[in-house]
């Protein structure tokens, strides 16, 4: 870890777990504000953490559901907990019938919170099992709206 003057460590690389996947990362609440307008579709919202022992089983965790499904959403955007506060307790607000939890997955269907992973189901499991509860959300909402689109 890089620590400097006035710094934490370095959560670069925190960063990087996430957005070589394409998640698009969210730092300002106009940011927040724009994607929950503009973003139609289903919407994964990844509540990034420093946390070593959840959140390092949770970012690579989307990246083996991602690998190992095609029902990916159309949208993934996150925030980062303890680094982006103004972003993420914005981005809360959207789901607020939930409590605060980061790591955590909020999946969204046009606006919409439909299901949320949070810590405690990341927390203690193994990348591939944070994968499969992903994958589950995936597809299950994946085949939601394309019936909607056949009737």
């Amino acid at each position: 870890m890089q620590f400097g003057f006035g710094m934490g460590p370095d959560t670069s690389w925190m960063r990087e777990e996430l957005t070589q996947f394409g998640v698009e990362e969210l730092k300002t609440t106009g940011d927040v504000d724009r994607v929950m307008k503009e973003y139609k579709g289903t919407m994964l919202l990844a509540i990034n953490s420093v946390c070593g022992c959840a959140a390092g089983n949770a970012r690579p965790g989307l990246g083996i559901a991602l690998q190992n499904t095609e029902a990916k959403p159309d949208h993934m955007v996150t925030v980062f907990a303890g680094q982006d506060k103004e972003a993420t307790a914005h981005a809360r607000a959207y789901f607020s019938e939930f409590p605060p939890s980061s790591p955590s997955f909020a999946y969204f269907v046009d606006g919409e919170i439909k299901a949320m992973i949070p810590r405690h189901r990341i927390e203690g499991r193994t990348s591939n099992d944070v994968a499969a509860d992903l994958k589950m959300v995936f597809e299950a909402f994946s085949n939601e709206e394309k019936e909607g689109e056949e009737n």
